[in-house]
């Protein structure tokens, strides 16, 4: 196995920027392969430990120095000479079996002369302090960029540099905020001015169906407008939308055929919800505008099922706060619901890999783990890997005739009546092949959802320190 690629893992990452990143890694075998790369001398067996790639806190930094060698070993090759496809890059898995990747497919391609480094492209993100553009800085900075966030007010900024350094990113020079709202033009030039990228987050999902469903659909597809609008005008090479799945896989007819990025919600369906209705308006006008518009500017599109998965802080999204009302005891009993499920750092890794993957251009691509979850499912997750903090975890199904009954007087169970019993399962099979993707499992996310949810109550809840 070569190990060309690691050798210039010193020109790639300084000494010095690798034991920075290592401060808050408490691990000794990923510390000290970590380590090994920053001194380029690589200790492949530990590539080996079969929990190395499991581990969230750098699972992202290995994949990405991996992508960079890569990057980097082409265009040495092709600078002394040789011809023809560059040489595969293998790697050994757990059990001693190698993995083969051959570069110049989904993104290993060198850089062209005249396009900028990963490392040093400016990425604004939209809805800075929402959940899953959390993670996306998070994993940002972590790669090297230099990152932008909007929020509606920039009295939010402390609250979201807190939460990000508590978090372990470095939210020093590299992270600045500007104050931009989906639904005025105000702000939106001076953020994207000067980006390579920009991953727009920003959604409003309510945890109650509006009175007028204006109120979400305006907002989503003339705020998507606004944000394409500037990024073409300021140069930005590429616009990665967040959507959903519910912008897929609504309004139609069961049907036992997985849903795939093929599918478009059906609006004048009866029963689809507001919500559904702007993601799928939203990401239509999206594509619409780059069609007619958009001049240069590139679209790739992440539609997530359910997002799960470590909380940063307390702006989480619906589906996190579903998760903390059974761990509350509020559901004495669950309803007959199921969801996808995707774990919010996956969904932050293929959105990160949609914005320079040359594969990922004019595509949309489903974030989903596996099979869809019942509510009762997620309930049996949470009380086998919390112990006692899961005690107050329903472990019984509601009768559909209760929670229709209950809905009367709960807002956010009303929205999910139309649901009731409906199984929907999605194929994620677009992302692994086109763009190497291998999200956790849904038991991982849901586990990982309910630890943090306790971990941040445990926070809130404890009394200060005297000092």
């Amino acid at each position: 196995m070569t190990a060309e690629p690691v050798e210039l893992a010193e020109i790639l990452l300084t000494r010095e920027r690798m034991i920075a990143e290592l401060q808050n890694n408490p691990g000794q075998q990923e510390r000290k392969f970590l380590l090994s790369l920053a001194r380029a001398e690589p200790d492949w067996s530990l590539l080996e430990i079969e929990h190395l790639e499991q581990l969230p806190a750098i699972r992202w930094r290995l994949q990405n120095l991996r992508r960079l060698a890569e990057n980097e070993s082409g265009k040495v090759a092709g600078s002394s000479g040789r011809t023809g496809a560059a040489a595969p890059t293998a790697l050994k898995t757990s059990g001693g079996a190698r993995v083969t990747r051959s570069r110049g497919n989904h993104g290993d391609s060198p850089a062209s002369p005249e396009s900028r480094s990963d490392t040093m492209s400016t990425v604004l993100v939209t809805g800075g302090s929402g959940f899953i553009a959390g993670h996306c800085i998070l994993q940002l900075l972590g790669a090297g960029h230099q990152v932008r966030a909007t929020v509606r007010n920039l009295a939010r900024e402390g609250d979201v540099r807190a939460t990000l350094s508590a978090a372990g990113a470095e939210v020093g020079g590299r992270l600045s905020f500007f104050a931009a709202d989906l639904e005025a033009d105000a702000g939106w030039a001076e953020a994207v001015t000067g980006c390579d990228y920009v991953l727009h987050v920003a959604s409003p999902f309510p945890a109650a169906a509006p009175k007028d469903e204006d109120e979400l659909i305006v907002p989503a597809r003339e705020g998507a407008l606004r944000v394409l609008r500037a990024s073409r005008d300021a140069g930005v090479k590429r616009v990665v939308l967040t959507s959903s799945f519910a912008a897929i896989g609504y309004g139609h007819k069961w049907q036992e055929r997985p849903f795939d990025e093929t599918s478009w919600s059906d609006t004048n369906a009866a029963g689809v919800s507001a919500y559904a209705k702007s993601k799928t308006l939203a990401e239509r006008a999206a594509w619409d505008f780059v069609a007619a518009e958009g001049g240069n500017l590139e679209l790739s599109v992440i539609n997530p099922v359910g997002v799960f998965g470590p909380v940063l802080g307390t702006d989480f999204s619906t589906s996190i706060a579903f998760i903390k009302r059974m761990l509350d005891g509020g559901l004495i009993a669950c309803p007959r619901l199921y969801f996808g499920v995707v774990d919010v750092r996956d969904v932050a890794s293929l959105h990160l890999t949609a914005m320079t993957d040359p594969a990922a251009k004019g595509e949309r691509f489903l974030a989903v783990a596996g099979d869809s979850m019942s509510i009762l499912q997620m309930a049996q997750v949470l009380r086998s890997r919390l112990g006692a903090a899961a005690s107050k975890v329903p472990s019984r199904e509601l009768p559909d005739w209760l929670v229709r009954l209950a809905a009367l007087r709960d807002p956010t169970l009303k929205q999910t009546l139309p649901e009731l019993g409906k199984k929907k399962s999605a194929t994620n099979a677009k992302a692994m092949r086109v763009l190497g993707w291998s999200p956790k499992s849904n038991a991982e996310a849901i586990a990982a959802t309910g630890a943090s949810l306790v971990r941040l109550a445990a926070i809130i809840d404890s009394p200060p320190v005297s000092v």
